[in-house]
């Protein structure tokens, strides 16, 4: 059969991240497919993409001197909604964050929404004012998330199909569009993360993303703390300066840093902290292709991904003091004897791009057919 011809939604190309990478794995799966996006920053588009159409959104955020999209994100619902999506496509793939749904107001054929998240900080209080930062912060990410709110819930009966990220996701979406998702894991490239069995593990554990709130850096920091144990951090963002001040000399910082530093951490930390709750979590899956297993609190994306006794285990949910105590003891309680490196990486190898290329074309086919 041809291919169909699959246009692909995305809600910004502003850096290059997990989502990007969703998007390009997308394009590998329909090579003819074209790509759109509101906002489109060179930085932010990398192979096997080549073009990305974009509107007056993306001018708008170069004339800025591309210092920050976030004031642009209330202009994105109408970019989105004009995009020339018209009748040239076959079905429209739409990777969302908060957003990017009102390009089925775009077209009439099938939509097939794959979603990261809802927007976490639109629906649930406790992480928008997480995330809010100050007075003035709280009370423009309040209004921000009125509208994105009812821009999703306007746009979910226009959706024909519904893929979540994570079982967690899938949740998410039942609860607040009301709509049943499929579940397909996002892909990992692990081929750029290997074992290496002359390298020896090293008596430290090791966080590593985004400094930003919602990962809960403070919580590994904490936890090293009250256990004594060594932590490595790998990663910047806006949350450096705090984290400077909570933390005592077990803690060592590396700042943002390259594939091959990370996998050289990966390779040699004893165990990966993840205290905060991922929507799906991409930096797990990495370190287990390295062979080194995950302590998760047991919520989110790392229910995906995290087999308790086998590639890592979880730790109790809770409010901030639970989780840093329960970190903390499986810090100090920790065995590697417990886990077998061989195991773990082959875990990691049911998250690579083939197969989300196969189940993504598999269920637009799907939708195609019915």
């Amino acid at each position: 059969m041809p291919e169909p011809r699959v246009a692909i939604v995305h809600e910004r190309f502003t850096e290059y991240g997990g989502s990007e990478a969703v998007v390009a794995e997308l394009h590998e799966t329909w090579p003819g497919s074209e790509v759109f996006a509101p906002i489109v920053d060179p930085a932010g588009v990398r192979p096997p993409l080549r073009r990305v159409h974009d509107t007056w959104l993306s001018r708008a955020h170069a004339a800025t001197g591309r210092r920050s999209h976030a004031p642009l994100l209330p202009l994105a619902p109408r970019a989105l909604r004009g995009l020339p999506l018209g009748g040239r496509f076959d079905a429209v793939v739409i990777s969302h964050h908060a957003f990017a749904t009102q390009a089925a107001f775009a077209t009439e054929a099938p939509v097939i929404a794959y979603v990261h998240s809802p927007a976490r900080w639109a629906w649930d209080p406790a992480f928008r004012a997480q995330e809010a930062g100050g007075r003035a912060g709280r009370l423009a990410l309040t209004a921000l998330g009125a509208l994105a709110r009812r821009c999703e819930t306007r746009a979910a009966p226009r959706l024909t199909h519904v893929v979540a990220n994570s079982h967690a996701v899938a949740d998410r979406v039942r609860d607040w569009w009301g709509l049943p998702a499929t579940v397909i894991n996002p892909p990992v490239h692990i081929h750029r993360f290997t074992p290496d069995p002359a390298v020896e593990r090293e008596d430290f554990f090791l966080f590593a993303g985004r400094l930003v709130p919602y990962k809960r850096p403070d919580l590994a920091i904490r936890a090293a703390r009250q256990a004594g144990c060594r932590l490595v951090v790998v990663g910047d963002g806006r949350f450096r300066a705090q984290l400077d001040a909570l933390a005592g000399p077990e803690t060592t910082f590396l700042g943002a840093a390259s594939d091959a530093v990370l996998q050289d951490m990966y390779r040699r930390c004893r165990a990966l902290l993840m205290p905060g709750v991922e929507d799906f979590g991409i930096v797990p899956v990495e370190a287990m292709a390295c062979g080194a297993p995950v302590l998760a609190v047991g919520l989110g994306g790392a229910l995906d991904t995290v087999r308790p006794g086998v590639t890592g285990d979880y730790v109790e949910p809770g409010n901030d003091d639970v989780v840093t105590a329960a970190l903390a003891a499986a810090m100090t309680d920790f065995d590697p004897a417990v886990y077998d490196p061989t195991e773990i990486r082959a875990h990691a190898a049911t998250f690579a791009p083939a197969a989300f290329r196969a189940r993504m074309a598999d269920t637009v086919a799907q939708v195609l057919d019915n």
